[in-house]
């Protein structure tokens, strides 16, 4: 995959998932095999305006290049200037938010409702483009509601301003994740633009990355809750992709050490106080599905320490077994 001058291996992304793809995800995704990273969303007045938060979820390590860093807003001079100063943190590439449904994000003009103000979009993206001397991307939604579905017009006005690619999530903005994706609207883009086009939506596995693929003619996927509590999505997507094989999930034990990788991460980046907390939601979807995790639950959402977690671990373990 090339955006410019920036390439990675394999064809699938992690995407940028609020609340979840942070510095430790994106990490143990790397190191599954994601070939390209993105961060969280980014405040762009909030970054203009050295919000501490902002910056901590710039933080991208060397082992998860080539990274991206997203920004979200709707004024071209804040996302102008939070752009610049995104560049301290080194990303390979600055991506525009153009698709998030959130109604605190889409409810305040950004995200996905860019997508009802196209002019504006254009401006944003030309002004982020001349702001900086790296690739600029737009991840964005086929369109606000099946009356506006405008992913099309949105694309060719981004190209035109200099994106260098485009990520289309395969649902509108009401839609938010369900039903499922329809890739003829994807592929309606692919066609009518000269750059790199990303298929976002319903990837789980090999599978569903090829079917997905064949049906846009995109470049590469983009995996986001197909890989929560499930970073070896990418090596099965990469598996099946060069060499045609299946790999199924991994053993219970398997996936109890990876979950506790993760965590320990986790505790590493934000302190065991707020890493605990946040392993919580971890934890759960990396049990889902495994005999007896259900009856752990309670446990799961009383976490508080590393020993918790590899308790609840030795638990899940000696069920299946």
């Amino acid at each position: 995959m090339q955006i410019k001058n920036v390439s990675w291996k394999g064809s699938a992304a992690l995407a940028p998932m609020a609340g979840v793809a942070d510095r430790a995800f994106r990490e143990i995704c790397c190191q599954f095999g994601a070939g390209y990273t993105v961060t969280e969303m980014v405040s762009a007045k909030g970054l203009c305006m050295c919000d501490r938060k902002s910056q901590s979820l710039l933080k991208i390590s060397d082992v998860e290049r080539p990274a991206a860093a997203q920004l979200f807003g709707d004024d071209p001079k804040f996302m102008a200037e939070a752009a610049v100063k995104t560049l301290a943190f080194r990303p390979e590439i600055i991506d525009i938010n153009m698709g998030c449904p959130a109604p605190k994000i889409a409810g305040n003009g950004g995200g996905s409702a860019l997508m009802k103000q196209l002019e504006l979009a254009e401006r944003i993206v030309e002004a982020v483009v001349k702001a900086v001397d790296i690739p600029v991307t737009v991840k964005m939604r086929i369109g606000w509601d099946d009356e506006n579905i405008n992913c099309v017009d949105l694309a060719k006005r981004c190209e035109n301003a200099g994106a260098a690619a485009l990520t289309v999530h395969g649902r509108t903005k009401v839609q938010m994740y369900s039903p499922p994706v329809r890739p003829e609207y994807i592929a309606d883009v692919r066609k009518a633009v000269g750059i790199p086009v990303i298929a976002n939506g319903d990837v789980t596995d090999g599978v569903s990355a090829r079917k997905l693929l064949d049906a846009t003619g995109c470049e590469a996927v983009m995996v986001g809750r197909g890989a929560l509590g499930r970073p070896w999505a990418f090596e099965q997507i990469n598996a099946y992709f060069e060499r045609g094989e299946v790999i199924p999930e991994p053993p219970v034990e398997k996936r109890m050490e990876v979950m506790l990788r993760h965590i320990e991460l986790l505790c590493e980046y934000k302190g065991e106080k707020v890493g605990m907390l946040e392993a919580r939601k971890h934890a759960a979807w990396y049990m889902k599905g495994i005999r007896g995790a259900a009856a752990l639950r309670r446990e799961i959402c009383e976490l508080q320490t590393i020993d918790d977690i590899k308790i609840i671990a030795e638990k899940v373990i000696a069920t299946a077994e």
